[in-house]
């Protein structure tokens, strides 16, 4: 339920707008549950009644002419009642004043739901939560705002739900035994820790929407930018320089309105920025494979499909700890709870290769299991993506990892059958490709709001698991024409043990990231990358005469390609997640591997030509020297030379 105040006496209080207040905007609701107005005159709060005038003898001032306390309150009913239940969406009449995606509570339990339909008085809303012992005429209140979470410091290390409640706080302040209890409400962010602000600005300052107001340094690395939220501006004065809390006003403006360092943003409104640019550096992975073959730009979109058991869980998980990013954000979107487990338990135990401190001081977990109720997935992602948009504003560099996108439009399908929409192709709803579509669009480069035109990132790599590893499912399609590239998963490969199990042949990057590799890597980058593509495809063809006829079928010529393949494959294209000189490679280190292969290949072929046999061409000490390449360490392979 939420109240309008209505102008009387030709005077609007400070810091109240006209229209429908909300409580940061001078208004304060005292313990008690009734709403007051501050004085006109003093600092005193009076109560406001409804039709009346309020808060007689708080100030010496008062009179019964003063327009302050002439404002009546006029109610709006914002609750209705439970007519049917369906699974996750429930549907409520007498929702006269509700609107699309409002955040509502349903039931005695207050289970947090949104609006996805409105029908007259009839509204439809998804549950993020188990909807086991609603009944028919139950409440449902409607709070008048979009589902939002809430921005600020706190937000890494700490591993939320889809609906950013924070997991942890729950588990030790219940005796659930795992499992979230119903309607349970917690804030997101720590109310009662102390963060030490540090101002960028002075009183008498203008500042506007994206300014930079001041920072906190909120893990070892990351430095927390506070900022002027998007609609705001004003002259400060006065600023606040110490310990605050997250619920704490560090700027306050000349029209009573100001700055906490906690603020709220629906998930579904993409943060505004000025203007989004073509990035032209790569987004760096340490993956051979990845980096040598199909690179992705910083702030680009990329999907990673693959069908059960191919590895795409441990790949984000290698991402996420290797990738050359500022923050990570990773989002399990309906995956088995034996993996997210086991990403809880070993996300903290991980160190960060850059720095040596614990890898959660710049990730940010967003978990949501495959036995939670499915609108949930829903909530996830659009979490996950605002929270990482939240750092992009900052100028920071941020990696979204989203496993896995299917079970989101999974849920998607679940939904839209209980609305009984006309579905599209193999059930999916008709709209699956406008949002995912709307959903890769939030990534990119952008120029930030604010006066220093600061540049921040959003790259986002999500996994997707289709049926039985059909790329042609609708999922995999839809997302494959939004996006910049990607790193098809063969089930084959993985069979093979073969990590990263990505096949060349179906992968692709749109990305033009030559130039920026020939002037920051090696001038002969680019025609060392199209040799080894020749090696690959070549090999590949062999690979069907060497089924029918075996090896030995083979020129001497070919049986060099095939076998300088083979070892490319094995040796470059694989590399080991576990192993401490393997599990990430740095560029330079990757150059002079690619440069060693291929003068060796040269060397080959030129050795045939004068006659020296196949056997003695790949000898022990050459294989060798070839499969110990991978774990040498970087200064040794730049002493080294072939």
């Amino acid at each position: 339920m939420y109240r309008e105040i209505v102008k009387r006496q030709g005077i609007w209080p400070r810091g109240i707008q006209r229209g429908v207040f909300r409580k940061s905007s001078g208004i304060s609701a005292n313990k008690d549950g009734r709403e007051y107005i501050p004085c006109i005159h003093c600092n005193t709060f009076s109560e406001i009644i409804e039709g009346n005038r309020a808060g007689r003898g708080l100030c010496n001032k008062d009179s019964a002419e003063s327009p302050w306390f002439l404002y009546k309150i006029k109610k709006i009913d914002m609750q209705g009642i439970i007519t049917k239940i369906s699974g996750p969406t429930v549907v409520a009449g007498s929702m006269h004043n509700s609107k699309m995606y409002n955040l509502v509570y349903v039931g005695e339990m207050k289970l947090i739901g949104e609006v996805i339909r409105i029908d007259g008085s009839n509204a439809t809303i998804q549950v993020y939560e188990e909807t086991t012992g609603l009944s028919l005429g139950d409440k449902v209140i409607d709070t008048g705002q979009p589902l939002s979470i809430e921005l600020g410091p706190g937000l890494l290390t700490t591993i939320f739900d889809g609906v950013q409640r924070p997991l942890e706080e729950i588990a030790a302040s219940s005796s659930s035994e795992g499992f979230i209890p119903a309607g349970v409400q917690l804030p997101a962010l720590n109310r009662t820790k102390k963060w030490h602000f540090v101002p960028l600005v002075h009183s008498g300052d203008l500042i506007e929407e994206g300014d930079l107001v001041g920072t906190i340094q909120e893990t070892a690395n990351i430095i927390h930018k506070v900022m002027c939220p998007p609609g705001l501006r004003g002259i400060i004065t006065e600023i606040i320089k110490g310990e605050l809390s997250v619920e704490d006003t560090a700027v306050t403006f000349e029209d009573g309105s100001g700055i906490n360092l906690v603020q709220r943003w629906p998930v579904r409104k993409a943060r505004p920025f000025k203007k989004k640019v073509i990035s032209g550096t790569p987004f760096i992975t340490g993956q051979r494979i990845i980096d040598t073959l199909f690179p992705v730009s910083t702030g680009g979109s990329v999907i990673i499909p693959g069908g059960f058991g191919t590895g795409k869980t441990v790949l984000e998980q290698t991402l996420a700890k290797f990738a050359g990013t500022d923050v990570i954000v990773y989002v399990g979107c309906g995956e088995r709870g034996n993996e997210i487990a086991d990403v809880l338990t070993d996300f903290p135990k991980l160190r960060d290769p850059y720095t040596g401190r614990p890898l959660m001081e710049r990730t940010v977990l967003v978990v949501n299991t495959s036995n939670m109720p499915v609108a949930a997935r829903e909530a996830s992602i659009y979490t996950g993506i605002t929270i990482g948009e939240y750092y992009r504003d900052m100028g920071y560099n941020v990696a979204l990892l989203a496993d896995s996108i299917s079970r989101w439009a999974e849920a998607m399908r679940e939904i839209s059958g209980r609305l009984e929409e006309l579905p599209g192709e193999e059930g999916f709803p008709m709209y699956l490709a406008s949002r995912l579509a709307a959903f890769y669009e939030r990534g990119g480069m952008v120029e930030c709001l604010g006066k220093d035109n600061r540049m921040g990132s959003i790259t986002v790599c999500t996994a997707i698991s289709p049926p039985g590893g059909d790329f042609s499912e609708p999922v995999t399609q839809s997302a494959m024409r939004v996006t910049g590239a990607m790193w098809a998963l063969d089930t084959d490969l993985a069979r093979r043990r073969h990590y990263p199990a990505i096949n060349w042949e179906k992968s692709f990057s749109l990305y033009q990231l030559n130039e920026w590799f020939k002037d920051h890597v090696a001038d002969d980058w680019i025609y060392l990358k199209s040799e080894l593509l020749k090696i690959l495809q070549r090999e590949e063809e062999l690979q069907d005469i060497i089924r029918l006829l075996g090896p030995d079928s083979l020129r001497d010529q070919d049986r060099v390609v095939s076998e300088m393949g083979r070892l490319i494959r094995e040796n470059y294209l694989q590399q080991s997640p576990y192993s401490t000189g393997d599990a990430y490679c740095t560029l330079e280190k990757q150059y002079r591997m690619l440069r060693t292969f291929l003068n060796i290949y040269k060397t080959a072929l030129k050795e045939l030509e004068e006659g020296v046999g196949i056997a003695q061409i790949f000898n022990e000490e050459r294989m060798i020297l070839l499969r110990d390449l991978k774990n040498m360490t970087e200064d040794k392979i730049r002493e080294w030379r072939y």
